[in-house]
């Protein structure tokens, strides 16, 4: 016994020390910190939001002293439509944001990852140039075109463009991902006589399935919380989407209804909530397997 302990004592790896308790309760306690830092104005909404709109600035505390449900009821009704109407809005140009992304952003990245054409390193470039483009730069040339074609105040300006691979990040996760499949799948399936649409479409998108989700839930996140397009392309209130329709309850006379905003606001962050858990082991999945190569 005494040799055996000896020879596991002498092989252990003279870095491989046991980490101090201390240090590790500093660094939970450290990281405790930062979460509740971080977490405070999501709770202090919450807690706001079954407030009394006279009491929310004057009692800063995050558990109420007392519950109003009412804002989630007036809030409801308060605006032009119910407010299922502005969540029914979001959830249309959300799920075609989604589609279109999809289908053209793993297109994209298909041809550029398995295809050999003359100018692919430059257009590929090019596309990832176009990522530091800030909106603001793209807003006016966009809206000139979208005035001429008649698109405003429709929901065509936040979905066609999705269907045309214009957002590089998702363009580039998914070459990355494609990249790191073996091409002998491909020239298996090349020997059984496929084309590139049929290995697209049969091996390469189901084995694309977490790169795909994490595409997904982003567009989704972003679509849903995309305030500054949706406000310029739809003046309609009858369009309004949940971002613009929040901003409905704000009066610039100094009326705004923050308990109903705030109420508002916590129905506005459930789908994203939700669709965030749903889809949180394949965001992880894709994104830890999108550098490997």
């Amino acid at each position: 016994m005494t040799d055996l302990t000896s020879t596991t004592g002498s092989g252990a790896s003279p870095g491989a020390r046991a980490d101090p308790p201390v240090r590790r309760i500093s660094r939970h306690t450290l990281l405790i910190v930062f979460g509740v830092v971080m977490i405070y104005p999501l709770l202090w909404m919450v807690s706001s939001s079954v407030k009394p709109t006279e009491v929310i600035f004057r009692d800063p505390s995050i558990w109420p002293r007392e519950f109003d449900l009412g804002n989630y009821v007036g809030g409801w009704t308060a605006l032009e439509h119910p407010f299922q109407h502005y969540l029914w809005n979001s959830a249309v140009i959300a799920v075609a944001a989604i589609v279109g992304n999809l289908l053209s952003c793993s297109l994209a990245a298909y041809a550029f990852a398995r295809l050999e054409f003359r100018g692919r390193r430059i257009l590929f470039a090019a596309m990832l140039a176009t990522m530091m483009l800030p909106i603001h730069v793209l807003i006016v040339p966009q809206y000139v075109l979208f005035s001429q074609l008649g698109w405003i105040n429709t929901s065509l300006p936040l979905i066609v463009p999705k269907f045309l691979a214009t957002d590089a990040f998702f363009i580039f996760l998914m070459v990355q991902f494609i990249r790191s499949l073996p091409r002998e799948l491909d020239e298996a399936a090349r020997m059984d006589g496929c084309g590139h649409l049929r290995i697209y479409w049969r091996i390469i998108m189901p084995l694309s399935v977490p790169a795909l989700a994490t595409s997904a839930l982003f567009t989704f996140i972003w679509t849903w919380n995309d305030f500054f397009s949706q406000l310029i392309f739809l003046t309609n209130p009858d369009l309004y989407t949940v971002p613009v329709a929040l901003r409905s309850f704000m009066d610039g006379q100094g009326e705004t209804a923050w308990g109903q905003l705030f109420a508002m606001s916590i129905v506005g962050l459930v789908p994203i909530f939700g669709f965030f858990l749903a889809g949180q082991r394949y965001l992880t999945q894709g994104l830890a397997t999108t550098g490997l190569k």
